[in-house]
């Protein structure tokens, strides 16, 4: 089944040249994430034209280009071959060509291929045009019920356990609002380390599926999060992004924590004090750790 595309009646001559397609010109697609209406009519319009699609996955695009009617030439364009490809699409783009770059899903580039190809246009003189619609990062922040007003974007944390540790301890002072894409097989062992370095009070917004027919919202503490997704085998599949709160103002963080400290210490040892106090308050250990020997020595 084909999008219909209705054309506007009220349209005059001078605003059909402003849309027509440039030549020369490597324009930047976004495709939707799940729900197929998502896309927009200019990025029917630019697919429909371009010379050929620079696609992630052919097979993976060719569904949605039928789904459009679409009848446009595809080409793979993905990590194993960026480097090889590249060269050769920028010679076409200087040719006189125009070429649409799109990734399986979203925005491009946004943790997809493509950077190399964008840069070194801008080294040629290329023209780049973005086509935007949707992008999971910013479809989730704006659902997130989380700060928005000043935020990171941090990617696939590393799969393996020990360099994820480390990705996440560089980012534990973190006041902005962080964004990560998260593998489903990953989940549950990404929100343990979250927790075992943020605290298992800092809240997150799990946004799975999104746009899909089992699309999942939830904002719970980290602690809570991680027993609610354990608890369901159905929110470890799919496509999720996790929206993770920043660290919280220092100034009311140290009061609390020397309050708890204080009386904890007076009648624990310090390791026990800390533990409990990294409980309560969902500071990071070490600081806690940190704290908790400064009021013992001036006590």
């Amino acid at each position: 089944m084909s999008i219909e595309i209705p054309e506007d009646k009220a349209e005059d001559k001078h605003d059909q040249q402003k849309s027509s397609l440039a030549a020369a010109t490597l324009y930047l697609v976004a495709t939707p994430i799940g729900n197929l209406a998502d896309i927009t009519r200019r990025a029917v319009y630019v697919l429909s034209r371009v010379d050929f699609i620079a696609a992630e996955d052919t097979r993976h695009s060719q569904r949605l280009l039928a789904h459009l009617g679409i009848n446009t030439k595809l080409q793979a364009y993905h990590e194993h071959n960026e480097e090889r490809v590249t060269g050769r699409l920028l010679d076409e783009l200087q040719a006189g060509k125009s070429i649409a770059l799109i990734s399986d899903a979203g925005t491009p580039l946004i943790s997809d291929p493509g950077y190399r190809l964008v840069s070194q246009a801008h080294d040629r003189g290329i023209s780049i045009s973005p086509v935007p619609g949707v992008c999971a990062a910013i479809t989730a922040l704006s659902a997130a019920g989380l700060a928005t007003d000043a935020f990171t974007f941090e990617g696939f944390p590393p799969a393996k356990q020990g360099a994820r540790l480390q990705f996440l301890e560089q980012l534990a002072a973190q006041r902005r609002t962080m964004i990560f894409y998260i593998s489903c097989h990953r989940i549950v062992e990404t929100l343990k380390d979250m927790r075992a370095v943020f605290g298992e009070n800092r809240r997150v917004t799990y946004a799975r599926e999104l746009t899909k027919t089992f699309e999942t919202i939830k904002r719970l503490p980290l602690a809570d999060l991680i027993n609610w997704v354990e608890s369901d085998d159905n929110q470890r599949k799919g496509e999720i992004v996790l929206v993770v709160e920043g660290r919280l103002e220092v100034a009311a963080e140290n009061v609390l924590v020397d309050q708890y400290l204080k009386i904890l210490l007076a009648e624990l040892p310090v390791k026990q004090s800390v533990q409990l106090v990294v409980k309560m308050t969902g500071e990071h250990k070490n600081d806690v750790y940190k704290r908790a020997l400064e009021l013992k020595a001036d006590s």
